[in-house]
């Protein structure tokens, strides 16, 4: 059986098929010693070179595209390295024997809580994409009085420097007096526009912690630091909610 080559190297996690495509077009990718052509058809005993590197695409015998939910801790940066030697979340991640891990979305240094990780570039690309409005849902802790005018403009959308931003739900969930926490859910991932939100109110954020990306749920279980990976059911989810077909069995 022969699939399009941007299709099996999206796959193999070089990241998604559109970016796989800028590849194929710039000439970076050959096959079997030529530049390779969009569309091209591959059957799995080609050698294929990325940027001068092999990729292992192993046709005969996919594996199902893997899924981990991480429990980020405060403190650990998003890229794979860090110039200034910070602990990253790539390091605490299950190694792979092909492919690598791919980043749904970040986190800022100073925000814990959900991160999921894929070998499925696709499926990263789609997760990410604002037309898919795929829910993200932040646990936050708020210094300040919080007026109900505020929620209000919050809900119907605030001028940002990067734009308009609003939240599509705000729950009160605790907490007393200056020191209270709310849940908040987005659907798009600017960079902290869940602070920068707040901040547009004169509001501090003390503690941010993302609990839920789509349907896939942080349990308390969890502890920071650690991973764990997706259930069948939760996969099938999450490649439903990125409007892709689920991987088999």
């Amino acid at each position: 059986m022969q699939e399009r080559l941007q299709k099996v190297l999206a796959r193999t996690g070089l990241g998604s098929r559109r970016h796989v495509e800028d590849l194929i077009r710039a000439g970076r990718v050959q096959v079997d010693g030529r530049i390779a052509e969009l569309g091209q058809k591959v059957g799995g005993e080609e050698r294929i070179l990325v940027d001068g590197k092999p990729v292992d695409i192993a046709l005969d015998t996919p594996a199902r595209p893997a899924v981990i939910l991480y429990h980020k801790p405060v403190g650990e940066v998003c890229s794979r390295s860090d110039p200034e030697g910070r602990k990253t979340v790539f390091t605490s991640l299950p190694k792979l024997r092909t492919g690598r891990w791919i980043s749904v979305g970040r986190l800022d240094i100073s925000t814990a809580g959900l991160l999921l990780f894929t070998t499925d570039g696709e499926l990263a690309h789609r997760l990410m994409h604002p037309s898919q409005e795929i829910e993200r849902e932040y646990a936050v802790r708020l210094l300040g009085e919080v007026r109900a005018d505020m929620l209000e403009r919050l809900i119907k959308g605030v001028e940002l420097e990067d734009g308009f931003a609003r939240f599509t739900a705000i729950e009160e969930s605790g907490g007393s007096g200056a020191n209270r926490w709310y849940h908040v859910i987005i659907k798009e991932g600017r960079n902290r526009e869940v602070r920068r939100l707040w901040e547009s109110q004169g509001l501090t954020v003390s503690r941010l912690s993302r609990v839920r990306y789509g349907p896939i749920i942080l349990e308390r279980g969890l502890r920071p630091g650690k991973s764990r990976p997706l259930t069948f059911a939760e996969q099938q989810q999450l490649y439903k909610a990125a409007g892709l077909k689920p991987p088999g069995h």
